[in-house]
């Protein structure tokens, strides 16, 4: 039985197949046609829906893609459609401004960024331009143009605080969500299975009974074999109810990511130490896929142009993987073998991945290349982590170096060539130069409609290239603040 609130009310499903997505359920199973099918893939956002849920004894919404999202990920939490904003007779503010702004004209994708917005003022009810750009950027407009939606968005933050029927009934809510008891470790229907266990000990135990069933986290990449692909999943693990891998620690040494913890808070746990990363993030993909796709989710697919990867692989990140009561610590770079093949073994899965604090002397710039700037998919993205230091004569020179390429080959790879021509030596202008030729031993690109084998080999370089050209800037900056003489790293050496 999975048990959800729909709005207010308690849906209770029992014959509902394990591979129906939350946007099928809606339009077909109980007739709520609000919700738009666009793409199918993510991509549109015309699907957007809210999901509320008990965090911490409060009430936490997230915008997700009902394309992507299995009804069985439902279970106690609370499903907001648009057609639920309505106020017996009266719009909802965010209906309300959109209207005003004359924000729709076919009005397809209207539902979507109407859910979007809503999330926004929930989360940010005073939200900045770039919030409002950043909660909008996974919904696209074929026929109204972005204005008259960005000042309804934009109108709502400029207003006092919304109150509405779900801040209203928001003790409640979470009462009635906290009432519904744990699912069922099984769910059956139509010659399908999902499981979804409570504790990595119970999806440790589960795996090993059913080593061929796929894992399910967020949904945001695996949901494509059913909805682009019309393929059936016949066993399902989803692991959203798996909590005790979906928590961030931090050691002295480490920063420590459960596999399970959702992209939008591996944002917050690792901007502080590192700023890139945390800037690559708010790129990746939109913040609906960001709300549901998880980091070990984006390890595990191993996709030559995953985002993270890289920049773990950059950082010297290491991931725990646990087949029943045994646990094994790899390096990242050592996970990834082939193009979509990887070092897990029949009934493993990932449980941490633990990426270590900055040092002192250490820099670390990561950059993403795609052809729109957000919603988008890498073309190349590279991760170098430099740590300085002086050699036997007391010269500034690079101690350890980590680069990292994505979209450069069928996996995810260190430039160890172009390691090798920065290590030792000052980061000059004539190491930078040498470290970019080297690109040319580490990586043989392919071409494809993102980028020609040319481009992204150039492209790489001229990363490298930035890299430097940054650090030098950074420098100077530093050396400005403290007043000395311009004699430090990187500057010292460039004529």
């Amino acid at each position: 039985m999975i048990r959800f609130l729909l709005n207010q009310t308690l849906r209770e499903e029992s014959s509902i197949s394990p591979n129906m997505t939350v946007l099928n359920y809606l339009r077909e199973h109980i007739a709520k046609t609000g919700t738009k099918e666009g793409c199918g893939s993510g991509d549109c956002g015309a699907c957007t829906v809210v999901l509320g849920e008990v965090v911490d004894g409060s009430l936490s919404y997230r915008s997700v893609n009902a394309c992507l999202t299995f009804v069985s990920a439902l279970h106690g939490k609370q499903l907001i459609t648009v057609e639920d904003l309505r106020d017996k007779t009266s719009l909802h503010p965010v209906q309300q401004a959109m209207v005003e702004h004359h924000g729709s004209q076919c009005g397809f994708c209207t539902p979507g960024f109407i859910m979007s917005m809503f999330a926004l003022t929930k989360n940010k009810p005073n939200a900045d331009k770039e919030e409002t750009y950043e909660a909008l950027a996974g919904n696209l407009c074929r026929c109204t143009g972005y204005r008259p939606i960005v000042e309804a968005a934009l109108s709502l933050s400029q207003s006092l605080p919304i109150r509405d029927q779900f801040a209203e009934l928001e003790k409640e809510t979470i009462a009635r969500l906290s009432s519904i008891a744990p699912p069922d470790l099984e769910h059956q229907f139509d010659g399908k299975s999902a499981f979804t266990p409570q504790s990595s000990d119970e999806l440790a135990d589960v795996l090993l009974a059913h080593p061929n069933a796929k894992l399910l986290a967020g949904g945001t990449d695996l949901a494509l074999e059913v909805t682009q692909f019309y393929r059936d999943i016949d066993e399902l693990i989803y692991v959203g109810q798996v909590n005790d891998i979906k928590v961030v620690k931090e050691t002295d040494t480490h920063i420590e990511i459960g596999a399970n913890v959702p992209l939008t808070d591996v944002y917050s746990a690792l901007t502080p130490h590192y700023p890139d990363f945390g800037t690559l993030i708010q790129r990746f993909a939109s913040l609906q896929i960001r709300n549901q796709g998880t980091v070990g989710g984006n390890i595990a697919n191993a996709s030559p142009i995953g985002d993270a990867p890289p920049l773990l692989i950059a950082l010297g990140a290491s991931i725990e993987l646990r087949r029943g009561d045994a646990v094994r610590e790899i390096p990242i770079e050592d996970f990834f073998k082939d193009y979509k093949v990887t070092a897990l073994q029949p009934s493993e899965f990932i449980q941490t991945i633990r990426i270590p604090k900055p040092q002192t002397e250490q820099m670390f710039k990561a950059y993403k290349i795609s052809k729109r700037f957000d919603d988008d998919i890498s073309a190349v993205c590279g991760a170098f982590r430099l740590t300085f230091g002086n050699d036997a004569n007391g010269s500034d020179i690079v101690t350890c170096v980590r680069i990292a390429f994505g979209g450069m080959a069928a996996t995810p790879a260190r430039a160890t060539n172009s390691e090798q021509a920065l290590l030792g030596k000052p980061l000059s202008t004539e190491s930078i130069q040498a470290a970019m030729l080297a690109l040319e031993h580490d990586f043989a690109p392919i071409t494809d409609f993102r980028a020609s084998k040319e481009y992204r080999l150039e492209t790489a370089a001229n990363l490298l290239y930035r890299m430097y050209i940054e650090q030098r800037l950074a420098s100077y900056g530093k050396d400005a603040a403290s007043g000395n003489t311009i004699a430090t790293r990187v500057i010292h050496h460039v004529s």
